[in-house]
């Protein structure tokens, strides 16, 4: 069902407003990132198909594995970096699994929309279609893999997607810019958590 009225007109949390303690490793705060994960889900309202269930139920259900987590252990749970280090100490890796797939998943969103906002006369579906084969489609087994594909072929006209964004277009593409490299930012800094030997399992 297409979200009523434009995605930053009724956004809950954007991450340009998720800190970033820059004193203490790049930390996170595991609440305001996950609020904003959750109020990114509400974009693929706004692209308006059905096709794309799928894709926000995926970052959704990987959301909850760190909620779950949050849930169980709060005091070891303030920044997403802390809720993994400890969540691995006890032999488990749930939460940390679902992080790593939600990484990439609000990265494939973030390439998406920038390959979109640099390359100004691309569909949607064009910059989607690029972005999934850096991001996802190289996890993806073959049977997800073309739920995946019909979701990028629904993308709507560029022509009607950012009007979309804000009652405003230009304010909207303002804060699409703001909002977009604000994702960029923290999306790079967990793939380098990640990365590390102590964030494996």
């Amino acid at each position: 069902m297409a979200q009523q009225g434009g995605f930053f007109d009724v956004l809950k949390k954007s991450f340009a407003d998720v800190p970033i303690d820059q004193n203490n490793d790049n930390a996170i705060p595991t609440t305001d990132f996950l609020d904003a994960a959750d109020s990114l889900c509400t974009l693929f309202d706004h692209l308006g198909s059905v096709a794309f269930t799928p894709v926000k139920s995926d970052l959704g259900g990987n959301i909850k594995k760190l909620r779950d987590r949050q849930t169980a252990a709060p005091a070891e749970s303030e920044t997403i970096q802390s809720l993994v280090l400890n969540e691995l100490k006890t032999k488990k890796h749930v939460a940390t699994e679902g992080l790593t797939w939600l990484v990439r998943g609000l990265d494939f969103t973030a390439q998406a929309l920038r390959h979109n906002v640099t390359n100004t006369t691309d569909e949607l579906s064009t910059s989607f279609r690029a972005a999934y084969g850096g991001t996802l489609k190289p996890h993806h087994s073959m049977f997800v893999k073309p739920i995946f594909s019909a979701a990028m072929s629904a993308t709507p006209y560029r022509k009607d997607f950012y009007p979309k964004l804000a009652s405003d277009e230009k304010h909207g593409k303002e804060e699409l810019e703001t909002w977009l490299t604000a994702l960029e930012q923290r999306v790079g800094i967990l793939k380098q958590f990640l990365d590390k030997k102590e964030a494996k399992w």
